[in-house]
């Protein structure tokens, strides 16, 4: 069998399907195309082409190339001058159309699925941004109390988390203190264990710290072994003043 008419190992579907891809290959102006540079491309493509050869495969290839010397020899004559220019628009045209057909054809190519079946680009759907959904009403009461109570979670603690730390009663270390200082004034010595024994947590240990300050003072002595407490030195100094003062010697 003949050889097809090939370029380049690309396979061309006819004649015009050659001219296209000189046009393109030699970035020619299909809207005015000069004839006499494609003439040239286009008989140095078909030449020496085993295909033509066989005149039924080159017929198409060899009419097409006559045509074009046709067209340029009208043109260069001033008197077919007119003709030649109608010519050539005609040939111009007959590209235009088939390239727009090859276009065309790989566009289908693109949406061709089997068969005969050709599917079109998906349209762009104007979507509805409108909530349809039906809530069964426990779902609805669900996410109400789920939304309560992050919003009571943001709100300041109750009163009554604070009452506890704000009601109770504050015992100073003074008044402990002063305490203290009274009952050694009647006993003069004391067991370290009654002072803890009555009162609440508070008091007890404003009176323990009451030891601790009167102890760094002077003002009380603990004993050695930590179980009694009596006054100091400078209470028994301050409190023979206090008794010189009562009686009126001094």
């Amino acid at each position: 069998m003949p050889e097809k008419l090939q370029y380049k190992l690309e396979a061309f579907e006819g004649p015009l399907d050659l001219l296209l891809f000189l046009i393109s290959k030699h970035k020619l102006n299909i809207y005015d195309i000069n004839i006499s540079e494609l003439l040239e491309q286009y008989m140095e493509s078909i030449g020496g082409v085993e295909g033509l050869r066989d005149l039924e495969d080159a017929s198409e290839f060899l009419e097409t190339a006559a045509r074009l010397v046709y067209i340029k020899t009208a043109m260069l004559l001033p008197k077919y001058e007119d003709e030649g220019e109608k010519l050539k628009q005609e040939l111009q045209g007959e590209l235009i159309e088939y390239a727009a057909c090859k276009n065309a054809a790989l566009v289908f190519k693109g949406m061709y699925c089997g068969g005969e079946l050709f599917c079109r680009d998906p349209e762009p759907i104007e979507i509805d941004m409108t909530y349809t959904r039906i809530h069964p009403k426990e779902d609805l009461v669900r996410a109400y109390l789920s939304a309560l109570g992050r919003k009571l979670r943001k709100l300041p603690p109750p009163q009554e988390l604070f009452n506890p730390l704000v009601k109770k009663r504050i015992v100073s270390i003074a008044s402990r203190a002063i305490i203290l200082l009274h009952r050694l004034y009647r006993n003069s010595i004391m067991k370290l264990a009654e002072l803890f024994l009555a009162g609440d947590r508070s008091e007890r240990i404003a009176m323990f710290l009451a030891v601790l300050e009167l102890s760094k003072n002077g003002r009380v002595v603990i004993s050695d072994d930590c179980t009694t407490v009596a006054m100091g030195s400078r209470n028994r100094e301050i409190k023979k003043e206090e008794e010189e003062l009562a009686a009126g010697t001094v």
